[in-house]
C-alpha cells in the first residue's frame, strides 16, 4: 500500500550510512590534524575503510565489527585521535542481530588495545591521563551503543510476537466460526434432508413392490435427496477440516481414482515423466483438480469410463482428466462453480486450464501448473 512517503531501498540506505560515516571521519576534521608523511595517508585510508565497511552491517554484522575495530586500532596507531564512530555503529548492529557475547568480548578487547596504543604512541606526562580519558569515553559510548541495539532488538521481537498473537487469534476466531456454521447446518438441515431422502426411497420401494409405475417426480425427489445428502456431507467435512489434518496432495490422487471406481465408474490412472521437487501448493492444486473433475464426471457426465493422466514435465506438472460422457462440441455444458474454483486455483499459481468437450465425445480437463514459479 502506498503511504505517500518516499521509501529508500535497504541496500541504498546501507551505502548512504556508510558513505556518511566515512565522510564524517575523513572530510570534516573530526579526526583532528593529520600526521605528516605516509602515516597520515594510511590513517585517512583506514578512517575511510572503517566507515565504508558499514555497508555490510546488516548482512555480516560480526565481520563489520571486526573490520571497524581493526581500522580503529590502525588509525589511532597512525596518530589520529578520533572516537571510533564506525565501530560504535557496528556494535549497535551486532547487538541488534543478537550477537551479545562476541560483541562484549570484542569491545573489551578493543578498549584494552586502544588504551595500550594511547600509552605507546603519546609522549609526555599527560599520556596516562589521555589514555584513561579515552578509555572511559569509549567505554561509555560502547555501552550506549550496546544498550540501543539491545533495546531495538527487544522491541522488534515484541512486535513480532504481537503480530503472531494477532494472527493466531484471528485463526482461532475463523476456526470457531467455521465449526459454529457446521453445527448449525448439521442441526438444522441434516435431519430434514434425511427424512426427505428416506421417505422418498420408501415410497419408490413400496410402489415397485406393488407393481405400480413410479412417477418421474418421485424419482426426481429421491435423486435430489441423495444429492443433497452428499453435498451436505461434503460441506460439513470441508467446514470441519483444519490445519491439523494431513494435507492432500499428488500422492493421494490414486485414492480419488479408487474411490471413483467403487462408485461404478471405470477409471484408469497414468503417471508419466520423472517426478522432481514439487511445491506443496502445486500438489494440493493437482489433487483438487482431479477431485473436482472426477466428481463432475460421476454427477453430470453419464460416463462409463474416465482416464486420469499425470505428466511430470521440466518445470511443469500437467493434469488431464478425460471421460466418454454425453458432452459434445455442439452442446457444451454450462460452466459451474466447480469449474470456476478450479480456474481460480490454477490462475493463482500462474498456470493454464483447458476445459471443453472432446471432438469425438465426452469432456476433457487439462491443467498445466508451473513448478518453478510456484
Amino acid at each position: 500500500m502506498d503511504t505517500g512517503r518516499l521509501r529508500v531501498p535497504s541496500g541504498a540506505m546501507d551505502w548512504l550510512v556508510a558513505v556518511a560515516v566515512a565522510a564524517l571521519l575523513v572530510g570534516t576534521g573530526l579526526a583532528g590534524p593529520a600526521p605528516d608523511g605516509g602515516a597520515g595517508l594510511l590513517g585517512y585510508a583506514l578512517l575511510a575503510a572503517g566507515g565504508l565497511a558499514l555497508v555490510a552491517r546488516r548482512r555480516a554484522p560480526l565481520v563489520t565489527l571486526a573490520v571497524t575495530g581493526l581500522c580503529a586500532v590502525g588509525y589511532q596507531a597512525a596518530g589520529f585521535d578520533v572516537l571510533s564512530v564506525a565501530y560504535l555503529v557496528a556494535v549497535y548492529c551486532a547487538v541488534r542481530a543478537g550477537h551479545h557475547l562476541v560483541t562484549v568480548i570484542g569491545s573489551v578487547s578493543l578498549i584494552l588495545v586502544l588504551h595500550l596504543s594511547a600509552l605507546a604512541f603519546h609522549d609526555g606526562p599527560a599520556r596516562e591521563a589521555l589514555a584513561q580519558a579515552r578509555g572511559t569515553l569509549e567505554a561509555a559510548w560502547l555501552i550506549a551503543a550496546f544498550a540501543a541495539g539491545e533495546a531495538l532488538r527487544q522491541a522488534e521481537r515484541r512486535a513480532e510476537e504481537a503480530e503472531r498473537s494477532r494472527e493466531e487469534a484471528a485463526q482461532r476466531r475463523a476456526d470457531e466460526e467455521r465449526l459454529h456454521i457446521a453445527r448449525e447446518l448439521h442441526d438444522s438441515l441434516t435431519h430434514q434432508i434425511s427424512i426427505i431422502k428416506i421417505q422418498s426411497e420408501v415410497a419408490v420401494h413400496v410402489a415397485r413392490r406393488r407393481g405400480e409405475e413410479v412417477s418421474e417426480a418421485l424419482l426426481a425427489i429421491q435423486e435430489a435427496g441423495r444429492e443433497a445428502t452428499r453435498e451436505l456431507r461434503a460441506t460439513l467435512e470441508a467446514l470441519r477440516d483444519d490445519d491439523t489434518a494431513p494435507p492432500r496432495g499428488i500422492d493421494h490422487i490414486a485414492e480419488l481414482v479408487e474411490r471413483a471406481g467403487r462408485g461404478g465408474l471405470e477409471v484408469t490412472l497414468t503417471v508419466e515423466g520423472q517426478r522432481g521437487d514439487l511445491p506443496a501448493a502445486v500438489g494440493r492444486t493437482a489433487y483438487r483438480i482431479v477431485q473436482e473433475a472426477l466428481t463432475n464426471v460421476v454427477r453430470h457426465a453419464s460416463a462409463s469410463t474416465a482416464t486420469v493422466r499425470v505428466e511430470h514435465r521440466p518445470g511443469a506438472l500437467v493434469i488431464q482428466v478425460d471421460d466418454d460422457g454425453k458432452a459434445n462440441p455442439d452442446t457444451p455444458p454450462e460452466p459451474g462453480l466447480g469449474l470456476l474454483g478450479m480456474r481460480e486455483r490454477i490462475t493463482a499459481l500462474g498456470g493454464r486450464l483447458r476445459a471443453e468437450p472432446r471432438a469425438e465425445r465426452g469432456f476433457t480437463v487439462q491443467a498445466e501448473l508451473p513448478v518453478e514459479r510456484a
